[in-house]
């Protein structure tokens, strides 16, 4: 087999050896070319049967928002045994993966100064540009994305880091916390203290002897909030590495798990795919205001809703944004689609949950994390060192990257036994759960970033 068809209404197939697509017959100009069993852009010239089908002969159909009718068509997920992990129960009845010390900045002023504590306990800070000369809306998301990372039960204790004179100084941030357990969570400002490494030396070593008290305890997989996030994609994302997370999401969701899926843009063209799934109007409601309001934010900034794929993409196969689209949403699997989150907002119905915001890798995982995941499973073609605040499981499309970054990489998801390796890679998530740690921890690759549009003063 040198070519793969996805589905029975393609004309391309996939070429095992590139990613790229090839005509399965005579394609005239104009005529929609077909992948996945629907349009992924149009014929911009007669394309031979055998023929290479690219950017050079074909082009995308995208560019305006429109409206949309309820038709659900939702299928019950085959059950799944459930597996247990050990996990660290909170004192609030959340769940944790990892019990690390985390040091939050409030505002990029004191970055280096959380650094510099990180180094000297050994402890994790996420460093970040804001918190400052932001208005509205850009002020309210960076609270919202610390506040979820602040609170997340994979930190078993959090030093809040301020300067003083910020907008988003430590009694705002204390207001958009609300109650927080004062064992886990404290908070130090730095224009308060003559020596402030002295003071955050101390607060961190008290923290760290709290974290002590914490003991691994056998958790229901249930308990578990998956992210779901694609990178470097290439042409055979969708049909090996996504299919197979789009598995293990079901598998999870039948479970009584949380799945979340992101980047928005990158569901354009594929959207009524995960339309068809959501569990009643309300949440079509949402789904559709979803994908027109980010078609929106392009438009309003003047650039087109097709801007998409990267250089990347392209040289492995992927042509149009409804390509990589549809490869991307594979990943939600086949369950039903259960609720709609704003950026910022944190998952708290089991399923399949539809995450507002972009597809930028880091901002992604961020806002991953700082919705309740526990993990982020991340699958790439062209493969990527990056971590976030979660392990961030990075999984291959093809096992040339899979060979040559064995140091990024942690899963092999090449091949078409899609149940096998996805029984496999599940296995692996009920490892990393009970603390086995993958590449991004073991390298150090920890970081984040803030969705921002707006005025920076």
């Amino acid at each position: 087999m040198d070519c793969y068809t996805i589905n029975e209404k393609d004309n391309v197939c996939v070429e095992l050896s590139t990613g790229h697509k090839k005509a399965l017959r005579q394609i005239q100009k104009g005529e929609d070319i077909v992948k996945y069993g629907f349009p992924i852009g149009e014929a911009t010239c007669d394309i031979s049967a055998g023929e290479r089908v690219h950017t050079n002969n074909m082009k995308t159909k995208l560019g305006d928002i429109l409206e949309y009718e309820y038709s659900p068509c939702i299928k019950p997920l085959h059950p799944c045994e459930p597996f247990e992990f050990d996990g660290f129960l909170r004192e609030d009845g959340s769940v944790g993966i990892r019990n690390e010390v985390w040091i939050i900045p409030t505002v990029g002023c004191v970055n280096s100064t959380a650094k510099k504590l990180a180094e000297i306990t050994g402890t994790i800070c996420f460093s970040h540009p804001y918190g400052c000369s932001q208005l509205g809306g850009d002020m309210k998301t960076t609270q919202l994305v610390l506040s979820g990372l602040i609170t997340h039960p994979n930190a078993g204790g959090v030093l809040v880091l301020g300067l003083g004179c910020e907008n988003n100084n430590i009694a705002e941030m204390k207001k958009i916390l609300g109650d927080y357990n004062a064992q886990k969570i404290k908070f130090l400002c730095v224009q308060d203290c003559v020596d402030e490494i002295s003071e955050g030396v101390n607060i961190i070593s008290e923290l760290q002897e709290k974290c002590k008290e914490d003991k691994r305890v056998k958790l229901p997989a249930s308990k578990l909030k998956i992210g779901l996030k694609c990178g470097g994609s290439d042409g055979f994302s969708g049909i090996t590495a996504n299919a197979v997370v789009g598995k293990v999401t079901d598998k999870i969701c039948s479970m009584g798990a949380t799945a979340v899926l992101t980047e928005v843009p990158e569901m354009f063209g594929a959207e009524t795919v995960l339309f068809e799934r959501c569990v009643d109007e309300a949440v079509f409601e949402k789904s559709v205001a979803l994908i027109n309001d980010f078609k929106a934010y392009f438009k309003n900034h003047g650039e087109s809703v097709s801007e998409n794929p990267s250089p990347g993409n392209k040289e492995g196969g992927i042509t149009t944004l409804e390509e990589k689209s549809l490869g991307c949403v594979q990943k939600g699997g086949s369950a039903p689609v259960v609720d709609v989150l704003g950026y910022g907002d944190k998952a708290v119905k089991a399923g399949l949950n539809l995450l507002n915001g972009p597809g930028n890798d880091i901002v992604s995982i961020t806002n991953l994390a700082a919705c309740g995941c526990h993990i982020v499973l991340f699958t790439t073609g062209r493969g990527t060192p990056l971590g976030g605040a979660v392990p961030t499981l990075k999984i291959s499309s093809n096992e040339e990257i899979y060979k040559k970054k064995p140091h990024w990489i942690d899963f092999n998801a090449y091949g078409f036994n899609k149940e096998e390796i996805a029984d496999r890679l599940l296995a692996l998530v009920e490892k990393v759960a009970s603390g086995e740690r993958v590449n991004n921890e073991k390298n150090g690759c920890r970081e984040i970033a803030i969705f921002k549009d707006g005025v920076t003063l």
